[in-house]
């Protein structure tokens, strides 16, 4: 049993990047595929499919140039110690070559898009 489950993608996500591997296989949930949505919308993650009857999420990684889109990974909030951040305290992740990824009211959104709506939440994870 997995006790943090967005770490585990993350890891998941990571490893197969730095392996080169095409694809990765993990286990869904509804917060695993709305974070998989925010990844593919930045271009970390090319495909998303779910099968109907299955209860696995299939993600296509994303490869720039031979290269992995995902170079690195940092977990913020974690099941023992919650980070929540304001609207005011969202800042560009490697001088903005990276991404914040953020559990808000309105969903699971980038840190640009937090600040767009000029909402806050809990600070999943840094992914550059």
């Amino acid at each position: 049993m997995v006790t943090d489950p967005i770490s585990d993608l993350l890891i998941r996500l990571q490893n197969a990047s730095r392996a080169g591997h095409e694809r990765v296989v993990l286990p869904a949930s509804k917060m695993k595929a709305a974070v998989a949505q925010v990844l593919a919308k930045e271009k970390y993650v090319t495909e998303i499919e779910k099968p109907k009857k299955s209860n696995q999420l299939s993600l296509v990684l994303a490869y720039r140039d031979g290269k992995p889109a995902i170079q690195g990974v940092k977990r913020l909030s974690k099941p023992s110690r919650r980070l929540y951040v304001g609207a005011g305290e969202i800042h560009p992740i490697k001088h903005g070559h990276g991404l914040l990824v953020l559990s808000t009211p309105l969903g699971v959104m980038t840190g640009l898009d937090a600040r767009k709506h000029k909402v806050g939440g809990e600070a999943l994870f840094e992914i550059w």
